[in-house]
């Protein structure tokens, strides 16, 4: 039998799970974000798939969300304590399947490994499980390996389908795309490869590894270089996921306009994200700053500390001094500060990637 790498991807989650508990929602556009009310400042966090139709996606502010949405949409608070219980529901349906192992990436997603010769009879199986055990629908997608199966294939699947990724049909299937459709390539880096006349799957596969080495650096260059080919880890670990970092970020209802209403709000946002990582008895390493200048500018940066600390009055200091370096003369609607920690002496076993950690 041969190993294969399954991705379950949950069908607009977090919009499926309010109309599960509101059955009278179903059909109607439903978007959920922030505390719910479209005049303030917030993001949508998921759109229901009417609700997409009009144009309306994760990340937008409920503002543009309003205005593109019909008259009958219906806008939601997020719930995180509900969206865990789902999540928790859906696991636990695809972990009592048999023979497969199980590797949570997400409240709506997760890997399944397994050794089968008919992977779609399995992503059928898990499809019902789930449904059986929450009413929520998922699409999987089938692949030699995680980078194949994970979004890519899904994507290709969604809603409520099944599509198989892999060597034999990667380039029939990928070849022709844009770089942007991989996962891991954001329009940023899509843009450093357009650079060089690399703008589709094809000619990123193709492209030359010196070239991609000056421009992202030896590790980063050698992974888009395999990415093109739809190279990366094969191995579904269920060992319990170790962050490496907590955030904490907030939108301000009113644009802070002074240095002093800045650095307030960074103290306390790097005092929540300190205590966060004290749970986890590990010194953090490095601190990041997420700014949103007025009307909607975003950056992010980072600074390590001269030494892992466990001290909450050191990671205070250097999200401070992060501000310091922000422009004055501009109105911040959102500040966020990560401390990014240690990890354990003793690996987790699994695969990683120089993208996102484990996949």
């Amino acid at each position: 039998m041969t190993e294969w790498v399954l991705h379950v991807d949950m069908d607009q989650f977090i919009a499926a799970v309010e109309v599960r508990r509101r059955p009278e929602l179903a059909g109607r556009p439903v978007i959920v974000g922030g505390r719910g009310d479209p005049t303030e400042r917030a993001v949508v966090s998921t759109a229901s798939y009417e609700a997409r139709a009009f144009g309306i996606g994760s990340g937008m502010p409920l503002k543009i969300a309003a205005r593109k949405a019909p008259e009958d949409a219906v806008f939601l608070p997020v719930d995180h304590a509900e969206y865990e219980r789902a999540s928790d529901e859906v696991m636990a349906a695809l972990r009592a399947l048999p023979d497969v192992v199980l590797e949570v990436v997400g409240w709506d997603e997760c890997f399944l490994g397994v050794a089968t010769d008919d992977p779609e009879g399995v992503a059928r199986a898990a499809q019902r499980a789930v449904e059986e055990a929450t009413g929520l629908h998922c699409s999987v997608g089938i692949g030699d390996n995680k980078v194949r199966a994970k979004k890519i294939a899904t994507e290709f699947g969604k809603p409520r389908g099944v599509f198989r990724l892999t060597a034999d049909n990667w380039f029939a299937v990928m070849g022709d795309r844009p770089t942007r459709d991989l996962w891991g390539v954001g329009p940023k880096v899509q843009k450093r490869l357009a650079t060089h006349g690399i703008a589709t799957v094809r000619e990123l596969a193709a492209a030359d590894e010196e070239t991609l080495v000056a421009e992202f650096g030896p590790k980063m260059g050698r992974w888009y270089l395999g990415l093109g080919s739809g190279l990366g880890p094969r191995i579904v670990d269920d060992t319990p996921w170790v962050a490496r970092s907590h955030s904490r970020e907030t939108t301000y209802q009113q644009n802070l306009t002074t240095r002093d209403a800045v650095q307030d709000a960074l103290r306390e946002l790097a005092g929540h994200a300190f205590d966060d990582c004290a749970v986890e008895g590990r010194p953090v390493t490095r601190v990041h700053l997420k700014v949103r200048y007025a009307p909607f500018e975003t950056k992010t940066f980072g600074r390590k500390l001269p030494d892992p600390t466990t001290e909450r009055e050191d990671v205070v200091a250097m999200a401070l001094a992060l501000g310091e370096t922000l422009d004055a003369d501009r109105e911040v609607r959102l500040l966020g500060v990560r401390a990014e920690m240690t990890m354990p002496d003793e690996p987790d076993g699994a695969e990683r990637t120089p993208v996102r950690g484990r996949i």
